[in-house]
């Protein structure tokens, strides 16, 4: 099957894309394009289905720079593949042509960036916790420290889990309101003392604040089982894993 690439046309004519699932070779739980190297799947599957996604970008998996996602707000500048050194982190930034930028993510928010003037891209994992403590501005404020100028950055939120998937308790909400009280337009009433929160308003609401122009590609990933891998979704079915979708960029 072939690969499913999902593109922004404010980042083109960069090369980049959200991978759906579909075109891989893992199977069972794992079927399609799994590139979580941390997932129980079997690791000569895990890595043809990493080979096909950096050719995609016209790229061989070593030329590939990715870390160990932490849901941080730790961003890391990056001149060169790493190879399997993965520092623990939750973005990248760099301004060296032939590097590509991945993340992985299964609900999180992948996030790209690119000021296509002055030649710098990032991307960022960005979940619950990562977005609330800034790992979306800390991205940002790294490509400017690479000769990049806001006013010229353009990003992208790629497939995320969407507001009707994501019930939260209460004491989630707390986090949110005690960072700012107006976050509570971020959040819906469910069933009893459920809610429901819009993780990707939320990231928009985060990047546009800081100045950049932002977009969600509105794809859900708890939704569409058949294209995309979610961690939520994988708990309700009792599933003993999940694959991660991967998303990358590059000059």
């Amino acid at each position: 099957m072939t690969l499913e690439i999902i593109t922004s046309d404010q980042l083109a004519p960069l090369k980049h894309g959200f991978f759906t699932r579909r075109g891989g070779a893992s199977s069972g739980v794992f079927a399609g394009l799994n590139c979580g190297l941390g997932s129980s799947d079997q690791a000569e599957m895990v890595a043809i289905n990493r080979t096909r996604a950096a050719q995609a970008m016209d790229l061989e998996p070593d030329q590939m720079a990715s870390v160990h996602q932490i849901h941080s707000a730790d961003v890391l500048t990056v001149d060169s593949p790493l190879g399997e050194d993965r520092p623990k982190a939750d973005a990248l930034v760099t301004r060296t042509p032939g590097v590509a930028l991945a993340i992985l993510t299964a609900d999180c928010q992948p996030v790209l960036f690119a000021d296509l003037d002055n030649g710098v891209v990032g991307a960022a994992h960005a979940g619950w916790r990562g977005a609330l403590a800034g790992v979306l501005e800390n991205t940002i404020e790294a490509m400017e420290a690479l000769g990049a100028e806001r006013d010229s950055i353009r990003v992208t939120i790629g497939p995320s889990i969407s507001q009707r998937a994501y019930e939260v308790g209460p004491e989630f909400l707390d986090d949110f309101l005690d960072d700012d009280p107006e976050n509570a337009r971020f959040f819906a009433n469910g069933h009893a003392d459920r809610l429901h929160f819009d993780l990707p308003s939320y990231g928009l609401y985060r990047l546009r604040r800081a100045g950049v122009q932002a977009e969600w590609t509105r794809h859900c990933t708890y939704s569409e089982p058949d294209r995309f891998y979610s961690f939520r979704r994988s708990t309700h079915l009792g599933e003993v894993d999940y694959g991660r979708l991967i998303s990358m960029i590059r000059l």
